[in-house]
């Protein structure tokens, strides 16, 4: 059984026992948590699929906390030609670690 579930203006696709990394909740470590905006809902071979319009009712996916952490560096270059002006910034997203325990319907 797997689902599509919206977190954070991003949709994934995601089964019990799945690791997904999204934006940062605000939420502490081994914490559960509940999310409630499922777009899809389909069962193994033969079930049937059901399709929100554009959220499923009655249906939500459960999940706990496994950790916060920061993502890869990412380096931003601003470069003007003929200057001699070049300025470099660093970033690190914040995400969090969410293992699905189950998809209630």
């Amino acid at each position: 059984m797997f689902a599509v579930v919206e977190i954070g203006g991003r949709q994934y696709k995601v089964s019990p026992k799945d690791k997904i990394e999204v934006e940062k909740l605000d939420i502490e470590e081994g914490k559960d948590v509940s999310f409630d905006k499922i777009l899809l809902v389909a069962g193994d071979a033969g079930e049937e699929v059901k399709i929100g319009q554009p959220y499923l009712k009655g249906v939500h996916v459960e999940g706990k906390i496994v950790k916060q952490f920061k993502g890869e560096k990412i380096l931003v270059v601003k470069f003007i030609a003929k200057k001699r002006h070049k300025k470099t910034q660093g970033h690190r997203q914040n995400y969090t670690m969410v293992e699905i325990t189950d998809i209630k319907l």
